[in-house]
């Protein structure tokens, strides 16, 4: 298959010669379980876009540190083309900003949390299992670095995983579009540095309980792997 990589921010620079940036790291997950699927990647933050939505079999998007919501001109065209995939009924992942501009779209709603920040590993549970959630288990915990999400689902969105701190978790909609929260690129050293670096925006307490929680097992290639059966499913 071919996968665009819609690309919505950059790695920190000082982290990037350690880490990669986005479209790395998720091609060098994807690549260790689809090693012959092949990838393209847009820089939709510099406002480069697919000329059709026929340029690739499915996309996806990286995280961001923008907010669906910042006005942005490039995030608005991003919106056009997502909305574009949806009614061409276009196979698309939507990965934490991903996640949160896909429900805009759908005329959902996404604000600041207040529950604040949401750092290190989250804990959820499965709702509804798919066919693509193979191997199957019944929790997904990813590490995640957010403080908007979907307050406001858009009608006919399946809640597919949840949480007390995150109730819309992953969403599927139809049997094309899926998003989720948190981020199965993303390294648990990656996220602890993220965190040192943000420990200016972050609060203390919960950059402690963030660090704290990186001790858990994450489900990063599973969730890649599921990723993978629904992007190959029909």
């Amino acid at each position: 298959m071919k996968i665009g990589i819609l690309q919505c921010d950059d790695v920190i620079k000082e982290l990037q010669p350690k880490f990669g940036n986005y479209p790395e790291m998720l091609k060098a997950v994807f690549s260790d379980i689809a090693p012959d699927w092949h990838f393209v990647t847009y820089r939709a933050v510099d406002g480069e876009l697919p000329d059709s939505v026929d340029a690739c079999d499915g996309y996806i998007t990286t995280g961001s540190r923008y907010g669906v919501n910042d006005g942005h001109l490039w995030i608005s065209q991003l919106e056009e083309f997502v909305f574009s995939l949806a009614q061409e009924g276009r196979k698309y992942v939507g990965i934490c900003f991903g996640h949160q501009l896909l429900a805009k779209v759908m005329n959902g709603k996404v604000e600041k949390s207040v529950r604040g920040w949401g750092v290190g590993m989250s804990f959820n549970e499965i709702e509804v299992k798919k066919s693509w959630m193979e191997p199957y288990q019944s929790s997904l915990d990813l590490v995640v670095s957010h403080q908007d999400q979907i307050t406001e689902l858009p009608d006919g969105t399946e809640v597919i995983a949840s949480s007390h701190f995150c109730p819309y978790y992953m969403l599927q909609y139809g049997h094309h579009m899926m998003s989720v929260q948190g981020h199965p690129e993303f390294s648990l050293a990656y996220s602890s540095n993220l965190m040192v670096r943000r420990a200016d925006i972050i609060p203390a307490p919960r950059v402690r309980e963030g660090q704290a929680s990186l001790a858990a097992d994450v489900d990063d290639r599973m969730m890649m792997q599921w990723i993978i059966n629904f992007f190959a499913g029909n």
